[in-house]
């Protein structure tokens, strides 16, 4: 060190324009070397932690998903024993059904709580995700009838302020009951709750939305305590747009005192469709649709009857699939509005689309455009509905660029889809290129969450031979004897019991 030291005084102070010029070299020389070396171990690093990343994050994915696993085989071991046997390659045609919104049921099921009147909800799928939480609320002792389309809710009486917790493990919309039930109760104890595991899902705004309502809010015995003599209306803002989150702090405030203003709020369809038919029983909600909803608490609201908007997100797998399998595949009981930018995206993509009021027709695409798409809050594309157009751009020719912007890891579901000869390459948790087209072949796959398991139906329907998808209890979550819809459509597919 001490010699290097003489060295660069020497070279400073000397005369001779030699040791100058040298010197000056010298210096360029190494500057350059390291700085390569730099910039290839800065590479090198960038990737491997990259990798890693990724990894983790599979890995945490792979062990909430066995946990998840588990609890839906304890809760429902028929339909978890059962799987889905597809024999793809068949053209599909003819007429398919849209149910009611599954996301418009579950919040029409906790709003119900809010009156000690019945409320009839029709259009009402009979979904795993939806008889859960009718039995979260029978468990509390609010009555509930069934028929076909349709349920009756009575909830003159809560009995209890705990939700189940073994229902709530297994939906993550159980955290909508917490605002009615502390209104109604002054207090409500409950397990955090579950869902699909495809990404961080916290659930930190609800927790702080209700503490602005005036709840105290603990953790005890792992589960989350709020209490409140009487809620109050607030200010509250949400960091991030949350769908869930805008639609329980908006039913939480309908019997709060006072005043609440909900801002940066959600604006999918379903928040106003349920704001109107509340406002119809007696609520005061403005601005519902829009990025800033206002609430006027009021002491009780009335019973009535609510027909549920059809579900989007089902209309939207079903555009898809006609694009993949058709064929000529008409799809009934949609509003194409609600879809305005996966039809866009659509016909980017070279599929023929006839619009009709309450109907969409798709024609089964010979040749596909490769798109990239980037997902976004409502109206822009939803991210429900990102894993099916991902299966679509593996038939486009070229390669598509695939952003998913909400959660963290629901790309994760294309490894079972390049297990079918699908050429998808992740570039991080959120972004993946599709290239394409590829055949798809059949094979044993299991479903990791409500989305991607719907997906794997639809490549079973286009891929060659047999393909046996397991854990079908998370498809069932959303789509309503989905493989007898498809039979309709001439799809070979049928549910098998073990």
């Amino acid at each position: 060190m001490g010699d290097l030291n003489t060295k660069k005084v020497f070279y400073q102070k000397s005369k001779c324009p030699f040791f100058l010029s040298f010197g000056a070299v010298w210096q360029t020389i190494r500057l350059s070397f390291f700085k390569k070396l730099g910039r290839i171990l800065f590479t090198l690093l960038n990737n491997f932690a990259r990798r890693n990343y990724c990894l983790a994050v599979f890995n945490r994915v792979k062990v909430d998903y066995i946990i998840n696993f588990r609890y839906n085989s304890n809760a429902c071991n028929s339909i978890f024993m059962s799987y889905f046997e597809i024999i793809g390659g068949k053209k599909l045609n003819g007429e398919i059904e849209v149910k009611g919104a599954k996301n418009a049921a579950l919040k029409a099921v906790a709003a119900a709580l809010l009156s000690r009147e019945k409320w009839t909800i029709t259009n009402f799928p009979f979904i795993e995700d939806t008889k859960r939480i009718l039995e979260l609320i029978e468990d509390l002792g609010v009555r509930v009838k069934r028929f076909s389309n349709k349920v009756e809710i009575q909830a003159d009486q809560i009995k209890k302020s705990q939700l189940d917790d073994e229902l709530a493990k297994k939906l993550r919309a159980s955290i909508i009951l917490a605002g009615p039930v502390l209104a109604r109760k002054g207090e409500v104890r409950m397990h955090h709750p579950g869902g699909c595991v495809i990404g961080k899902r916290p659930i930190d705004m609800f927790l702080d939305g209700f503490q602005k309502f005036g709840a105290v809010v603990k953790w005890e015995n792992d589960h989350f305590r709020m209490s409140a003599k009487k809620l109050k209306g607030a200010k509250i803002f949400f960091p991030r747009i949350t769908v869930t989150g805008t639609e329980t702090m908006m039913i939480t405030a309908v019997l709060a005192e006072g005043e609440t203003v909900l801002s940066n709020a959600a604006m999918e369809p379903e928040i106003p469709a349920l704001a109107e038919f509340l406002n119809k029983c007696g609520a005061k909600i403005s601005g519902a649709g829009t990025p800033t909803i206002k609430i006027r608490g009021v002491k009780s609201i009335k019973g009535g009857k609510l027909e549920l908007i059809p579900d989007r997100i089902e209309a939207g797998t079903f555009a898809i699939l006609g694009a993949l399998a058709g064929g000529k595949v008409r799809i009934k009981n949609c509003v194409p509005d609600h879809v305005r930018a996966l039809l866009t995206y659509l016909e980017k993509a070279g599929v023929k689309i006839e619009e009709k009021k309450n109907e969409l027709i798709v024609w089964g695409a010979k040749k596909l455009k490769p798109v990239n798409i980037a997902t976004h809050e409502y109206p822009g594309f939803a991210t429900d509905i990102q894993p099916p157009f991902t299966l679509l751009m593996t038939q486009a020719k070229g390669s598509s660029l695939i952003h998913d912007s909400i959660f963290e890891s629901r790309l994760m579901f294309t490894d079972a889809l390049n297990l079918m000869g699908a050429h998808i390459a992740m570039n991080d948790p959120h972004r993946a290129t599709v290239n394409g087209p590829t055949k798809l072949t059949g094979r044993k796959i299991a479903s990791p969450d409500l989305r991607a398991g719907i997906t794997l139906v639809l490549a079973g329907l286009i891929a060659n031979g047999k393909t046996k998808i397991e854990n079908i209890y998370q498809i069932d979550r959303g789509y309503e004897k989905i493989e007898e819809r498809l039979q309709k459509l001439g799809a070979d597919i049928r549910r098998v019991k073990k």
